[in-house]
């Protein structure tokens, strides 16, 4: 029996869009929908570049329900953070944080796969290296070079693989000289990253801050509306300790936790196949915990990782089919989800005075 138009309809019921956790006909992100025979078309929105999965249930939905064929055009509109007059970079949708208390887990490297994972889906993406004393990008990206301007009023960013990038690195005579800066430097100099750089129109920004809790993290939660941040751990204790800290900063200042990303997670041994958990269990889903926020994922260690890092080609762009890649990717695909629904949910619930006023401690407002 052909498919008909209230079966398709009942069919795409059932499936859940990965955002809000809700049909995508109760969302009212099914639109033109028609049936010709056996085939069945359709426009479905969508919130972030990723579409493999969605498309796979919509299709499996359609072919159980009595379609041969289903064909799918997609209309993508990412949900935007709330930019005031006066943000700093108003052209930018999101501005996503990776931070993490403690030194060493890994941060850069995620910050640079994430970024490269959602760049490849389709989004525009940019890279702001934030950590002024141990900036990495120009490394683990590939990147030489000085900023320029076309107007003389803001820099250019520097591009490779279609993402745009700006690091203090850029800005070094030598690459292995201290930046000896006090903190209003540091304040000030990311600030004029944000502002005094042409990002252009893009869907996410994301910042790799530096570890702790110090002058750039105050500075971005008094003087920019941001989507959220990530926080990337270890499993081992000693990191957890640092990295609980961090997720207290974030909470007491009003930056939204979307997610936590645990890595060196596990090692898988090539001769037996065995999982190694060389710092533990479980560190990352303590954190997600404390949060109150979803663990977005488990990276393995893997040798590519380090070894196009150093080569200044990131594991998800030199290897994207690889299985290290795959769990970058996956990570990405969550912490878009991640974001559109922290965004279509904005508007309810506490909300952070940063006025100004008599008080000092950014009193909480209802």
């Amino acid at each position: 029996m052909p498919i008909t138009k209230d079966a398709a309809l009942a069919a795409l019921a059932k499936v859940i869009a990965p955002d809000l956790q809700r049909p995508i006909t109760d969302l009212g992100r099914v639109r033109e929908l028609s049936v010709e025979g056996e085939a069945v078309s359709l426009t479905v929105e969508l919130t972030s570049y990723f579409k493999q999965r969605l498309a796979a249930d919509i299709e499996a939905a359609l072919k159980g329900a009595g379609a041969k064929g289903v064909r799918i055009a997609w209309d993508v509109g990412i949900p935007a953070r709330t930019i005031l007059q006066d943000d700093p970079s108003p052209g930018v949708r999101n501005i996503i944080l990776v931070m993490s208390g403690k030194g060493g887990v890994g941060k850069s490297t995620v910050a640079a796969n994430l970024t490269l994972a959602l760049s490849r889906e389709g989004a525009k993406v940019g890279l702001l290296d934030a950590d002024m004393y141990g900036p990495s990008v120009p490394t683990m990206l590939g990147v030489m070079g000085r900023p320029t301007s076309a107007d003389g009023q803001k820099f250019l960013p520097l591009e490779r693989f279609g993402v745009k990038l700006m690091s203090i690195g850029f800005l070094l005579e030598d690459p292995r000289s201290a930046v000896v800066w006090r903190g209003p430097m540091l304040q000030n100099a990311l600030i004029q990253f944000m502002r005094d750089v042409e990002w252009g129109e893009l869907d996410y920004l994301v910042l790799d801050l530096p570890p702790g809790t110090g002058d750039i993290a105050l500075t971005i939660s008094q003087k920019m509306r941001t989507t959220g941040a990530i926080v990337v751990t270890t499993p081992q204790e000693v990191a957890l300790q640092d990295v609980y800290k961090s997720v207290s900063m974030a909470q007491k200042v009003g930056i939204a936790l979307l997610g936590v990303v645990e890595n060196e997670s596990y090692f898988v041994c090539d001769g037996c196949s065995k999982r190694h958990e060389l710092f533990g269990a479980g560190g990352g889903q303590k954190i997600a915990e404390f949060a109150e926020a979803p663990l977005l994922g488990q990276i393995p260690m893997d040798p590519a990782i380090r070894e196009w890092g150093d080569a200044g080609t990131p594991v998800v762009q030199a290897a994207p089919s690889s299985p290290i890649a795959r769990a970058f990717v996956d990570v990405a695909e969550r912490l878009a989800g991640q974001v559109s629904a922290h965004n279509l949910a904005s508007g309810g619930g506490l909300r952070i005075d940063r006025s100004g006023g008599t008080n000092k401690h950014l009193p909480i407002m209802r």
